[in-house]
């Protein structure tokens, strides 16, 4: 499902009864949620009365409230993971909770504030043509802030082949471009991993789609309600948003309200499954299958989901420094051990050549970095139970402390590793033939054919490496089929980036969602979204400048603050984010002077 197909408004549903009692519930607890559905109904109505002026500035007011409750945020989801005041990885708190949130934030205004002034959302955006008859939008760095602190990072989203620069044009801010068209009450089911995910998709939500909504908040972030409530209070009191807690008993009540237009969910492709077919054990799972032998889907209104997969890093052979092997080692753990593994695109899977005269001194590399990164708990429910499956699988592998390494051998079966997205500790190492274009060609297919799911994939190259390949590099990244790619970086960088998609690769249907439907973030309101790319500098400061880095991208970042091996990575990703609420020119003087000691 593109976004195109479900951007379109509906008439919002009736406030109907629901039609049978809830087992597990209380009266008490189904009126409550009546009541909030009811509540949103009204507010969707105020909502299409709205100007985009008058959005913008309740966005504004959104901000200054998140703003404020910023510290408070990151400190209960540190708490809530286990990490206590002084842990090293407390900054991934801060980065993926409310540096996450502003940023979108300001990005929406930056959307809305031109559409209210008559202008199109992409004036002064570089539009070109990207491979496979495909139109690419630029759309990250587009401020000069961004352009300095992130220098050497750029983004681009690519649109479904055949959608013209016009055309792009021309549907760019989606539902606000008929802002009195209601798209009537969403039920967005709150993801329970990382705290900015449910309220990104209520953004998205109310934005994309013209939709007040429902939140029901995972059980794992049941302590971020409060901080929530208080984030979120300009969307609360006029009746855009209710925050409801509760379990699947809860979550079966409100995906079977008839007062719900839609469901968004961020979680796994065996709920999704539950929800729009039925049980696939125990009772009901008979009527579950005949519904899907009849293609009669329990679920009778719209869903988009958000579903994860196994993520693979391509290292494509190169001549790499001592330097860039120890560099890219820190990065591969940190694509898999950010947030404990807990992450819908933690790299999970890394594809080699079984030719490369310095594949043993990266596996070295490796071995050391990820054993060396900070031990942390492994917090979410179920992660023991998916460890131990993968270390029944892979009895042989490396136990490091906390994690697990497999590196398949010529003999054992990769199959276990490249289809279990164990959402856990898990990092596994396999290897193609060829060097250059070949291997490329080879881990690209390895990867589409061989790995579960579409979401993110991440690919690690040298500059003059890509720079041998030319045009053949730009085909093999057409022909990776993921949502979401990340050169010589890693995918979660671009699902902080809220101009920029996040979602699956075309493709997926109720009956096969692989790793889910539409798409979310894409602050530019872009309609047809195909995949967004993002691309890193290979080399960190100093080794970046020009002298040293052989015609790849600069950047002034020494080491980001994100890898698990920076050593004031907590400090700088409070500091960026005060940034960003604040803007005090002192206070990112001094985080980038702790910046420059990580």
């Amino acid at each position: 499902m593109t976004s195109a197909s479900t951007s379109t408004a509906a008439t919002p549903a009736p406030k109907l009864a629901p039609k049978a009692e809830a087992p597990g519930m209380s009266a008490g607890e189904r009126e409550r949620l009546d009541a909030a559905v009811d509540d949103l109904h009204a507010g969707a109505r105020t909502w299409s009365a709205l100007t985009i002026a008058q959005r913008v500035t309740l966005l504004r007011a959104v901000r200054t409230s998140v703003a404020a409750t910023a510290e408070d945020w990151a400190n209960t989801a540190s708490a809530s993971k286990g990490l206590d005041g002084v842990h090293p990885l407390r900054g991934e708190e801060w980065l993926s909770g409310p540096y996450s949130v502003i940023g979108a934030l300001d990005a929406y205004i930056a959307t809305l504030s031109r559409l209210a002034e008559g202008t199109n959302p992409l004036d002064g955006i570089t539009i070109d043509r990207a491979p496979g008859g495909r139109t690419r939008v630029h759309a990250f760095p587009l401020t000069g802030i961004d352009r300095f602190l992130l220098s050497g990072f750029t983004g681009e989203v690519w649109l479904e082949p055949g959608i013209t620069p016009n055309a792009v044009r021309a549907s760019a801010g989606l539902a606000q471009l008929t802002p009195t068209a209601s798209g009537g009450v969403g039920l967005v089911l709150g993801a329970g991993n990382i705290t900015s995910i449910p309220v990104l998709d209520v953004f998205y939500e109310l934005l994309a789609h013209n939709r007040t909504a429902l939140l029901k908040v995972n059980p794992t972030q049941d302590a971020l309600v409060p901080v929530y409530k208080r984030a979120l209070a300009p969307l609360i009191e006029p009746g855009f948003l209710r925050i409801v807690r509760g379990g699947p008993a809860v979550g079966a009540f409100l995906t079977d309200h008839p007062g719900f237009a839609h469901v968004h969910i961020t979680g796994s492709a065996a709920t999704f499954d539950t929800i729009v077919w039925g049980p696939s054990k125990g009772e009901g799972a008979a009527a579950t299958k005949r519904r899907r032998r009849e293609n009669r889907p329990r679920l009778k209104k719209p869903i988009t989901a958000e579903l994860g997969g196994v993520s693979p890093i391509i290292v494509v052979p190169g001549a790499w420094t001592e330097a860039d092997l120890t560099y890219h080692a820190e990065h591969i753990a940190t694509m898999r051990l950010q947030n404990c593994g807990h992450n819908c695109i933690a790299g999970q899977v890394v594809i080699m050549s079984s030719e490369w005269d310095q594949a043993d001194a990266f596996r070295a590399a490796l071995r050391r970095a990820y054993a060396n990164a900070p031990e942390r708990p492994t917090w979410y429910p179920g992660s023991a139970s998916r460890m131990e499956l993968a270390s029944d699988a892979y009895p042989d592998a490396l136990v490091l402390g906390d994690r697990l390494l497999v590196e398949i051998d010529a003999d054992d079966d990769a199959t276990a590793l490249e289809t279990t997205e164990y959402f856990a500790p898990v990092l596994g190492v396999v290897t193609v033939p060829g060097t250059g274009q070949d291997f490329l060609d080879a881990a690209v297919a390895h990867a589409n054919d061989r790995l579960e799911g579409t979401l993110g994939a991440n690919l690690l190259i040298d500059p003059a490496t890509e720079k041998s390949l030319g045009a053949g590099f730009e085909r093999s990244i057409a022909a990776l089929h993921y949502g979401s790619i990340a050169i010589n970086s890693w995918t979660a960088f671009a699902f902080i980036t809220p101009t920029l998609t996040w979602g699956a690769f075309p493709g997926g249907t109720i009956d096969d969602v692989g790793s889910g439907l539409g798409v979310v973030h894409n602050a530019l309101l872009l309609d047809g979204v195909e995949r967004s790319v993002l691309r890193g500098p290979f080399r960190p400061l100093p080794r970046s400048l020009p002298i040293a880095n052989g015609g790849g991208r600069f950047t002034i970042l020494p080491k980001p603050p994100w890898f698990v091996s920076a050593r004031t990575g907590a400090a700088v990703s409070e500091g960026l984010t005060r940034y960003r609420v604040d803007g005090s020119l002192l206070g990112l003087v001094k985080t980038l002077t702790k910046a420059l000691r990580a």
